[in-house]
């Protein structure tokens, strides 16, 4: 059975099922187009193209209507909303499937976790508008819904946007991408530092009974209204909301739910790091997963399990995180510009340890928002004017962390808590004084952890890195414009890197260096010293 699934709205996809297998799974955001982006034409040509047949089902992600909340599909709510029939698709007559947006994240949990034999299984679903758990029987049907909090992504953004000088008092949703951002400014404070006009405005906020369009100037009164974003008030205030609602629903959770079941989280709010971790080490649950594609980006894939269950199926589908589309070759580097040679991952890393930052580009791009190795912006994880660099070439603000990749057997060397975490989704603390690009002010990094099977040519280069420093870590952010999603075809990518002083690329087993950098691409020299003296050993 072949299934095609279309996510409407914002953060735009759709998502190729065969026989139990994810083929494609293509946000219309990748490829330089804007974050969040609706889905797009291209895209389905995309699809279209690479298909050599008809699809036997087409199944449309439930959402609701701008500005009319009308439905689209089967709508936006109701773990019970499903409908089925025919329909005539480039005249062919296939079978049509839609289901709710709610229902999207509930078959992306469950459908992309581990296959388990557990009797019941724990759905949290928290993202813009649903804040629920589930309990969900083996067969994947809900048995019972425990509502917590509505809005909490919602909730979570308005706060950055309260405190946004330049984000105007009406009429405005709230900032899509300030959730990452409070997320980066918590670890500047503490809950336990909250006063109480801070925590009366983080009150109201939990309190309010929607916040999208943002009510801003409902808030002129409080001390977070226009306070600045790097405020200390906002900082503490986004250090004690997101201690708020997670408290809020680990109550819940060791109130309502039976202990010992697997949690398994989708929405938005399982791309927060802290509280991923959280969730860990609360205890109440026998495992806790993640998908990579947590946020909207994943509900075409949760569609699609959707529809593939009703049609019987109810067992995990087979998928890679790297289910995206291959890297475009649309254009050859000038030769007079660029030095074209074989990938060296001994000589690579010699430039990593010298300094030097590597676009690093291998097969089909990444399916999520976290760059996992295959669009990715490279560099040694030693120094913290690394991370400088890395936030001024991306133009991102200055207290954004920059993220380490991290090989499996290095991670108990480097960071305190050991885990495997190949999606780079849950924080944990940095152990090693030396890695000063990666740690954040808490202390804390989300690592990605690399193997041999999961990421072959990272791992090798995260090796030889290993053998010229001592430790296989590596600065990994996404290889992107601002606001938009990842650089996926060489023409973009010599353009970038010759706007942003990026002498470095590795497409595949080809490694580009820019002839006009004003150093010997054969013999890498210069740049920050590592650990211990020297550039390594």
């Amino acid at each position: 059975m072949l299934i095609m699934a279309m996510k409407p709205g914002h953060d735009g996809s759709i998502a190729v099922v065969e026989n139990g297998r994810l083929l494609w799974c293509l946000e219309s955001e990748k490829d330089t187009f804007p974050r969040y982006a609706p889905l797009t034409p291209t895209t389905l040509l995309e699809v279209a193209q690479r298909l050599d047949r008809m699809p036997d089902v087409v199944a449309l992600g439930g959402w609701a209507k701008p500005r009319t909340g009308g439905a689209i599909g089967a709508g936006y709510a109701g773990v019970s909303a499903v409908r089925r029939g025919g329909m005539r698709f480039f005249g062919a007559e296939l079978d049509f499937f839609t289901s709710s947006h709610e229902r999207s994240h509930l078959m992306t949990a469950v459908g992309m976790a581990p296959p388990g034999d557990e009797e019941l299984s724990t759905v949290l679903v928290w993202e813009g508008v649903i804040g629920s758990f589930y309990l969900v029987d083996r067969n994947w049907q809900v048995v019972r819904t425990v509502p917590v909090l509505p809005h909490p992504g919602d909730r979570y953004a308005f706060l950055f946007s309260l405190a946004d000088p330049t984000f105007p008092d009406h009429g405005q949703t709230p900032r899509t991408d300030g959730s990452g951002k409070l997320m980066a400014l918590a670890a500047f404070a503490e809950a336990k530092d909250a006063d109480a006009d801070i925590e009366a405005a983080v009150d109201r906020i939990l309190a309010a009974p929607a916040v999208n369009p943002a009510p801003k100037a409902d808030f002129a009164d409080t001390v977070l209204y226009n306070a600045g974003v790097q405020s200390k008030a906002a900082k503490t205030a986004a250090a004690l909301l997101t201690k708020r609602i997670f408290d809020m629903f680990a109550e819940v959770a060791l109130r309502e739910l039976p202990a010992g079941t697997p949690l398994r989280i989708s929405g938005g709010c399982g791309l927060n790091c802290d509280w991923n971790a959280a969730w860990r080490e609360l205890g109440h649950f026998s495992s806790v997963f993640v998908p990579p594609c947590t946020s909207d980006s994943g509900s075409a894939i949760g569609t699609a399990i959707d529809a593939l269950a009703h049609h019987g199926r109810t067992t995990p589908i087979d998928w890679s995180v790297y289910a995206g589309l291959d890297f475009v070759l649309d254009a050859r580097p000038d030769p007079g510009r660029w030095l074209d040679r074989p990938r060296d991952d001994r000589a690579l890393a010699s430039a990593l340890a010298a300094g030097r930052i590597v676009a690093w580009v291998q097969g089909r791009w990444e399916i999520g928002p976290r760059a996992l190795g295959n669009r990715s912006l490279l560099a040694e994880p030693y120094s913290a004017a690394t991370r400088d660099r890395l936030n001024q070439i991306k133009q991102r603000e200055s207290y954004r962390p920059i993220a380490p990749c991290c090989r499996e057997q290095d991670l108990a060397e480097a960071f305190h808590e050991d885990f495997p975490d190949p999606y780079m989704l849950y924080f944990r603390r940095v152990r090693s004084p030396k890695l000063a690009a990666v740690t954040h002010v808490d202390g804390s990094a989300r690592a990605q952890s690399v193997t041999a099977a999961g990421n072959p040519p990272l791992h090798g280069l995260l090796s030889a890195f290993a053998g010229r420093t001592g430790l296989g870590v590596l600065c990994n952010t996404s290889l992107n414009h601002l606001r938009r999603g990842f650089i996926n075809r060489m023409s973009d990518l010599v353009a970038y890197c010759e706007d942003r002083g990026i002498a470095d690329m590795v497409v595949g087993d080809r490694w580009y260096t820019l002839l006009t950098a004003g150093h010997d691409p054969g013999s890498p020299a210069g740049g920050p010293p590592l650990p211990g003296g020297g550039h390594g050993g």
